[in-house]
Order: C-alpha cells, then structure tokens, then sequence
C-alpha cells in the first residue's frame, strides 16, 4: 500500500523550516529592522565586561611555600657613588644624595677630590667646585658631562644658591686650601658640602669636628696626633695611616672605619692621571 506523496511549492524546495521572526512589528517602529544575533553579543558582552579583559595564556600558577619565600631575594645595597672597594673586595658607597644636610672632609690631593667629583657627576648630581686654582679643575668640567653643564667651577667666596631638590641634588667641592674660609653656601637637604684639606693644619680639628664623614689619606705621624683627639681613632689605625697607599682612604665616623682603595677607570686615568697624594 502505498501512500500520497506530499505535494510542495517549488520554491520551497530546500528550504528551512519556518523560524519564529525575531522582531515583531509595533506601532512605533521606524521602519529600521534590527539584526540580532544573540552568540555575538553574548561574545561581546563577555570580552568587554567592565573588570574582565582578554583571556591571556593559561598556565599553572607559580605557587611557593612559606619555607621557600625565604630563599626569593635580591641583594639591595645603598645608592650612590662608589669610592672604591673595602678590605673583603666589596663595593664602598658613598651616599651624598641625602635628605638631611651633610658634611664631608676628605684629608688628601687633588686626584681624590677630582675622582670624586667626576664620580658624583656620573651619578647625576649637579657638581659645583669652589677652588682657588681654578686651572686645575676647568678641563675636568668641561669634559666631565660630555657636553652637558653637569659640574661648574667658582672663585673662593662667589659660590651662588644652587637650589638643590630630591630630583635634582647637589655636590658642592671646596678645594681651597688649608684654610678654607667659612662657605656662602652650606649643607643643605639633598646639597653635601665636601671640604678639600692637603693636610692636616692648625685649623683642621674645626672642620673635622663638625664632619659626618672624613676621608683620610697619608699623613704624616705628627699629624696622626691631631685626628687622634678631634677623631678618636685607635692607635692601630693611627700606625697605618702613615704608610697608606696613593690610592688608599681611610673613611670614618665616630663609629665606623673602612680602608679604601679606589681604583681609576680608563677615562679617569686620562683625564686625571694616575693615583698621587701629593700635587
């Protein structure tokens, strides 16, 4: 037995089923029909949810325990300008960008004072110098900043307020002689003052009492007498301090004590020569 075949329109061969429109008509339509598709616009609101951005990589979840965290660490040592290396070959760092008013009186030559003041430029630190040999110290400053104003040289006495500011800080170098007289411009927040003596004189005890910081290279054994009372350094450093090397500093406060050698760069052997205590 067989059945009717259904009869079709023609052009409805191949056709989908009918669908239930997804708009309806109402009275207030504009005539515009919308398209929507409801898998991009769940897409959509997916990606851009406020809070949620695109899926990145999925990976597992670098987890430690708590006895691991303490093997996670970095070695952070202090800021500032490396003066050389210690006695256990470590880096000596010298801190003169600070936000206190500090002091510095390095007892030694012309060569310390200018590896000094090279090394604070390179730091970032506006270098001013007050000298009375300004000859000495002027083809430093122009080559100091490879053709940036970062060190500028002064008569004794003329030194102008530099302005000195957390991003912008200031190295001032007195280099004028064993009797410096008493500076227009002072220690200030984020401004060190390093006073210059060749030698320890009649008026050192003065400078070197009011100093955080004091570099001393080679002096003589009647010298040593001096810094024993205005310092108070054993007599075990007193013994060597006449022997010292050229490029050796004994750096102290009233507490701590560290010998120093510094060790000059190849621009620096250039410019300022080898190490010399005496000019």
């Amino acid at each position: 037995m067989s059945y009717p075949t259904p009869t079709m329109n023609p052009g409805q061969l191949g056709q989908e089923p009918a669908r239930t429109p997804a708009h309806v008509a109402s009275p207030t339509d504009t005539g515009l029909i919308p398209i929507i598709r409801p898998e991009a616009a769940q897409q959509q609101r997916r990606i851009f949810s406020p809070g949620f951005g695109l899926r990145g990589p999925r990976r597992n979840r670098h987890v430690v325990s708590a006895d691991e965290i303490a093997a996670i660490s970095m070695p952070i040592g202090d800021d500032g300008v490396i003066i050389g290396t210690d006695t256990a070959s470590q880096p000596a760092v010298l801190g003169l960008a600070r936000p206190t008013p500090f002091d510095v009186v390095v007892v030694g030559g012309l060569w310390i004072a200018q590896v000094l003041a090279l090394r604070a430029a390179a730091t970032g630190a506006r270098v001013g110098v007050e000298t009375g040999r300004p000859q000495a110290w002027q083809q430093l400053a122009q080559a100091a900043g490879g053709g940036q104003q970062c060190m500028t040289v002064y008569p004794v006495g003329r030194v102008p307020a530099q302005g000195p500011s957390v991003s912008s800080p200031v190295v001032l170098i007195r280099d004028c002689g064993v009797r410096p007289p008493r500076g227009r411009v002072t220690s200030l927040p984020w401004q060190a003052v390093v006073t210059v003596l060749p030698f320890v004189g009649e008026h050192a005890p003065r400078w070197l009492a009011q100093a955080q910081l004091v570099g001393i290279q080679r002096i003589s054994p009647q010298e040593t007498d001096v810094v024993r009372d205005t310092l108070g350094i054993p007599a075990e450093h007193l013994e060597m301090l006449p022997t010292l090397s050229d490029n050796v500093a004994l750096w102290c406060t009233r507490k701590h004590r560290k010998y120093v050698m510094t060790e000059p760069t190849d621009a620096e052997t250039g410019l300022l020569g080898m190490a010399r205590r005496l000019d």
